[in-house]
């Protein structure tokens, strides 16, 4: 009897009885894989046996707080919301050569130093392999830390359920099969079920597990997006292989916030944490260089203060060309259409280029008055006051509009011995109280701002000292 055989979308699942080329569901071309198909199975009364929980009234439910295991990490504790949750589920993801294994065996130092058992699993490493990795990053010889070369599934769960370990790392997902699934690993198939039946492995056992996807070319990750849905966390490694920073954010994450970020440093012996980010990402800015603002975003509860860099030129083409690094390239636009429009600057026949100093991704709308700052700077070519930070929202008609955690933001900037800060005139009635050394000085506009930022003279007139 010929085999039935189904094609199967590697982006989003969908599944077709003939090739297609082009994804109904996700709209991807070229995407359908031929898979051969397994009816269903008797696995899910397999799965209501193994299941003896009654429904129960949600008054009824006894709440505890989650407890957590300290990794020895604090970066990586602070995106996790505060450290591994028993049970849980994370989902590591980056570019290859960013971080991921390396953060993860370097966890796995960090764990059995507080009396954890961990089992890690190297499906594309040799233990041999893994071991002078090891003993690169300086790991301690522990009688607590596991190591295994195996890509079979059903092996994996023996071993887990052997060893009971507290923390399992899975590196990686994508080399992971099981053997009842007669699709290629990899495939939609087998990262969906490997990734559920390891889920339900966690729950059921209380045992955390790490699991470490890759990402396509277009930085998203590989497989189907039923992944991301299956897991409790998802970490994403941000920054080029090739720079020394590393920005570990959590895009989802049901047991802490998704705002917040770590940042690390990659080195001989490894990634280590960065504890003052902000005075890293300023400690190469230039002084008396027009088109260079700082600013001050918060990512989570933490505030950082980044360098916002323009370049305006003009363009030797027929289009004048908006690129940006770091920064919406579509908000950049709409900034720049404000300051021809508002303030009259012409800039439609510049190439102008913004860039983000040190790798940082900044969305916080509070940036908005910096980069507008840093593109009218360099198109004059007049520097902006030293030692300002810049804060507030651009609007269309463009006023300035309040942000967020202000004194956050404030304190931040004060910390690292800045002198003024232009922040929007609601913001400020909120700092009345204020008592710090730094100029608080409010502005309800972008030209008042420009006024200010662009001619030192008008500092004494307009600044407030201390919030009065």
């Amino acid at each position: 009897m010929r085999a039935k055989t189904i094609f199967t979308c590697q982006h989003c699942g969908y599944q077709s009885p003939k090739w297609l080329g082009r994804c109904p569901d996700c709209q991807a071309w070229n995407a359908f894989v031929e898979e051969d198909y397994a009816p269903p199975s008797s696995k899910a009364k397999e799965r209501v046996a193994l299941y003896k929980d009654e429904p129960v009234l949600l008054k009824d439910v006894e709440a505890k707080e989650e407890e957590r295991l300290k990794t020895g990490i604090s970066e990586l504790d602070r995106v996790l919301g505060g450290g591994i949750v028993s049970g849980s589920v994370v989902l590591i993801g980056g570019d290859p050569g960013v971080g991921k294994s390396t953060i993860s065996l370097q966890v796995s130092n960090q764990l059995t130093k507080h009396g954890a058992t961990i089992l890690y699993v190297s499906g594309e490493e040799s233990v041999f392999q893994t071991k002078l990795r090891a003993r690169r990053l300086g790991s301690h010889e522990s009688d607590r830390l596991y190591i295994v070369n195996q890509t079979d599934l059903s092996l994996i769960v023996e071993y887990i359920k052997k060893l009971k370990p507290d923390v399992v790392i899975i590196d990686s997902i994508q080399v992971i099969f099981d053997p009842a699934i007669s699709s290629s690993a990899g495939s939609v198939s087998q990262v969906r079920e490997c990734s559920g039946m390891l889920t339900q492995l966690a729950k059921t056992t209380g045992t955390s597990i790490f699991i470490i996807g890759h990402v396509t070319k277009e930085g998203t990750l590989a497989g189907p997006r039923v992944l991301e849905h299956i897991v409790d966390t998802v970490l994403y490694f941000e920054g080029d292989r090739f720079s020394i920073y590393r920005i570990l954010r959590a895009v989802k994450n049901r047991f802490g916030s998704t705002n917040e970020i770590g940042v690390f440093e990659m080195s001989s012996q490894g990634l280590t944490e960065v504890k003052n980010p902000s005075e890293i990402f300023l400690s190469e800015k230039p002084q008396g260089v027009a088109g260079s603002v700082v600013t001050s975003i918060v990512e989570g509860s933490r505030p950082l203060l980044v360098e916002i860099q323009s370049l305006v030129s003009r363009s030797s083409f027929g289009y004048a060309r908006r690129r940006s690094q770091g920064f919406d390239s579509n908000r950049l636009s709409l900034l720049v259409a404000v300051l021809e429009k508002r303030i009259g600057l012409a800039l439609e026949t510049e190439d102008i280029f913004v860039n983000v100093a040190g790798g940082i991704k900044v969305e916080d709308p509070s940036a908005d008055l910096a980069v507008a700052v840093a593109v009218a700077s360099a198109f004059r070519e007049q520097v902006v006051i030293p030692a300002t930070v810049i804060l507030g929202e651009v609007g269309l008609s463009g006023e300035i509009r309040s942000t967020h955690q202000i004194m956050l933001r404030v304190n931040e900037a004060e910390k690292l011995g800045f002198k003024y800060c232009i922040l929007p005139k609601n913001n400020h009635k909120n700092l009345k109280s204020y008592k710090g050394a730094i100029e608080l000085i409010p502005v309800a506009n972008l030209k008042e701002a420009l006024d200010i930022a662009l001619n030192q003279q008008s500092i004494p007139l307009v600044g407030l000292k201390g919030g009065k």
